[in-house]
């Protein structure tokens, strides 16, 4: 019997799409600025990398992940921002 997590305790999620050249300055970016409890409170989780890349992050942190984009030497763009994969219109 599989138990059944409540919709107040799952994790709200927000996934940006991201215009970067790869996975690895985005994780350094991310690092960089918040640190590795910052990295472990956004649970970053990478949805797909092709040719736009597209990041998961928790709700809650989103603010501190754009910032750290902003002063990232690397140039990451933050395209759109949606509460679902549907609405980053893909």
């Amino acid at each position: 019997m599989k138990l059944k997590t409540k919709p107040s305790a799952k994790i709200k999620r927000r996934y940006l799409l991201l215009e970067a050249k790869n996975k690895k300055e985005i994780e350094e970016a991310i690092l960089e600025y918040i640190g590795v409890l910052g990295w472990a409170n956004a649970s970053p989780v990478f949805v797909k990398t092709s040719p736009k890349i597209i990041l998961s992050i928790n709700r809650k942190e989103l603010i501190n992940v754009r910032a750290a984009f902003e002063l990232s030497p690397d140039k990451i763009k933050v395209i759109k921002v949606s509460g679902t994969l549907k609405g980053l219109g893909l």
